[in-house]
């Protein structure tokens, strides 16, 4: 299978106790997504993909404590850091109506359509969690990465077919975390220098 061909369900954060745990972030609303029993796939930083089951979990501090078969001790958790836990694409959970996979985002087009006319934004390079109550898109635009708020209170519709995502921005949102012109910069450094 190719890496298209999976899609990722959370991240291992870090260990969790002294019996092989781990801590992982988890990437999906679906209730009950995960099952002792259940089959991963745990995509290493080396992009080497290794089968894993999962054999006890629960919920600890807002993450999901998981316990895989074969993973008995500290030093097999730490291997696990940063890994992406995956399952088959063919696997992952029918959503309701409005719902959307993050991976299904990555690589749309963002288009804002706050000023009545379509204007592209840029791609979706990433989806970020943790930051607020909203995931941030992490949205390249013409060499500058911009965060923008997947909220509902903006989005206007996702078209997967299309791979393009709708939104209506707020003013000035995407200039608030928008890189320093050199004019800004130079300001910046006149205003520091001052007793």
């Amino acid at each position: 299978m190719s890496a298209d061909e999976f899609i990722t369900l959370a991240r291992v954060v870090k260990t969790q106790g002294r019996h092989g745990e781990v801590a992982a972030e988890v990437h999906s609303d679906v209730p009950d997504r995960f099952a002792v029993g259940m089959k991963l796939f745990a995509l290493g930083k080396d992009e080497a993909r290794r089968q894993l089951e999962v054999e006890d979990l629960w919920r600890h501090k807002g993450m999901l404590v998981l316990k895989f078969a074969g993973i008995d001790s500290m030093s097999d958790a730490e291997a696990l850091i940063g890994s992406e836990l995956q399952v088959p694409r063919s696997e992952r959970a029918e959503l309701e109506s409005g719902w959307t996979y993050v991976s299904d985002l990555i690589g749309c087009t963002v288009v804002d359509r706050s000023s009545g006319t379509s204007r592209e934004i840029g791609r979706i390079e990433d989806v970020q969690f943790g930051a607020g109550e909203a995931p941030l898109l992490i949205v390249e635009s013409g060499g500058k990465k911009l965060d923008v708020p997947f909220a509902e209170a903006y989005l206007e519709g996702v078209d997967v077919a299309r791979r393009e995502v709708r939104m209506r921005l707020p003013e000035g949102m995407l200039e608030i975390n928008a890189p320093l012109t050199a004019e800004e910069k130079q300001r910046q450094s006149v205003k520091k220098k001052r007793p």
